[in-house]
């Protein structure tokens, strides 16, 4: 998951600049897309520096893989909620990989 996870990061990082806070009291219009993204948050926060980067490392796991490109076409077909997806995991993921020494 992690292996999956490190490749969108990386399509978040250059969105990073398109980076605005959501209102913490507005409800998402997808739930199960917060969900995803709580999964991607605490996998990148749980995780230790040395973890991640042995992930990189790691060949992509075919069903992971298959997963990922689902993701990314919701994400691109709907930019509503690519919009919010980005909103939630860009700044938690950069500060993780910043931390690790993973981005300038």
């Amino acid at each position: 998951m992690i292996r999956g996870c490190f490749a969108v990061a990386f399509l978040f990082l250059f969105m990073l600049a398109l980076y605005v806070p959501a209102a913490s009291t507005q409800q998402s219009e997808y739930p199960v897309m917060d969900k995803v993204a709580q999964k991607v948050i605490d996998k990148y926060q749980t995780s230790s520096c040395e973890d991640l980067k042995a992930k990189k490392e790691q060949p992509a796991d075919p069903k992971q893989d298959a997963m990922k490109q689902r993701v990314i076409g919701m994400l691109k077909s709907d930019p509503k909620m690519r919009e919010q997806f980005l909103n939630k995991v860009a700044a938690p993921i950069a500060n993780k990989m910043f931390e690790c020494g993973m981005i300038p």
